[in-house]
């Protein structure tokens, strides 16, 4: 019989990422649910879910996520209804026999200081970026809560729950909502718009110094399905003790500068491009230490142009889906 595959966030970036994956792979019996359906914050409704549906494997990738506007802009909510999803998720899954799990946590995660390129056993090293702290701590949390039930159910229950830091992540189906969007989405919404618009500029926050590594999203996804479903031994033999996690990311970085400049060209704005340098950078560096995961058979393949080149064309295509919602 086909596995029964539960992904938590199954219409997002990710998980309709891990959802195409899990497609070309193979018969799936691939759980989906709607949020309007589930309520991932309301205990009870997730415990009931589990209950009705019992699956076999679980990804975790829902989630409330933003950029640095959304994460200043909202911190109570950052931290409250993601250690909400996590809690319900993984203690449900647990009394419901789940013994396969997978929870997606973030480079954000990392200190603001962490020693470059950032292997696995920085996480708790030192203190973290103020900007992202509440989703910060509340992704800690997810992995932390992973190992805790590893600790203390995995002889006695079979447990066998796993944690993936991936990079920044890009491709169809992001989140292009100007306050609440990473910024690959926001710099393609940016210059798409004062493209159509013939606007003469563009400002954009900070001083585009800052460097950051990113990946293709389906990318990611292979490196997940990979993750949970590698031997429990090898892959304990690949990760740090006393840890659950697992990094994945590009293995190169570009500043925002550069990164902005790429995304003009791919959107053909010919108007000029400024920097707001009274805005936050965010944290300088972060770039992943990813040599564990590609130990284990993955690598990535979609160089960033090409990636950036997929998703505007796939934003282009939904415009109005990825924007109507904003007239409300």
């Amino acid at each position: 019989m086909p596995q029964k595959i539960y992904i938590a966030g199954h219409l997002g970036m990710v998980g309709s990422a891990i959802k195409r994956v899990l497609k070309s792979q193979g018969e799936v019996n691939i759980i989906c649910i709607e949020r309007s359906e589930l309520d991932l914050t309301n205990q009870l409704a997730v415990q009931n879910f589990f209950k009705t549906e019992k699956p076999n494997q679980v990804y975790m990738a829902a989630a409330k996520t933003g950029g640095i506007f959304a994460s200043t802009t909202y911190p109570a909510e950052f931290i409250y209804e993601n250690l909400a999803i996590e809690t319900n998720i993984i203690h449900s899954a647990f009394l419901n026999g789940v013994k396969k799990l997978l929870f997606l946590g973030s480079s954000c995660s990392y200190p603001k200081f962490a020693e470059q390129p950032m292997s696995e056993n920085a996480l708790l090293s030192g203190s973290l970026d103020y900007t992202n702290e509440p989703y910060s701590i509340a992704k800690i949390a997810g992995i932390k809560i992973c190992e805790s039930y590893n600790r203390q159910y995995g002889k006695t229950h079979g447990v066998d729950y796993r944690s993936v830091i991936p990079t920044n992540l890009y491709g169809p189906g992001d989140n292009y909502d100007l306050k609440n969007s990473h910024v690959i989405p926001a710099l393609i919404r940016r210059f798409h718009e004062a493209k159509i618009n013939k606007e003469k500029k563009v400002i954009l926050w900070g001083t585009g110094v800052p460097k950051r590594e990113f990946l293709y999203v389906d990318e990611m996804a292979e490196a997940c399905v990979i993750t949970m479903n590698i031997e429990k031994e090898e892959y304990l033999s690949n990760i740090c003790n006393g840890t659950s996690h697992i990094n994945i990311g590009a293995g190169s970085e570009i500043n925002i500068k550069e990164l902005a400049t790429i995304i003009k060209d791919i959107v053909s704005y010919n108007g000029t491009l400024e920097f707001d340098t009274s805005k936050p950078d965010g944290v300088y560096r972060k770039l992943l230490n990813s040599e564990k995961i590609k130990s284990l058979g993955w690598k990535p393949k979609v160089s960033l142009k090409e990636g950036i080149l997929i998703t505007y064309e796939d934003f282009k295509k939904n415009y109005q889906k990825y924007t109507k919602c904003e007239e409300n």
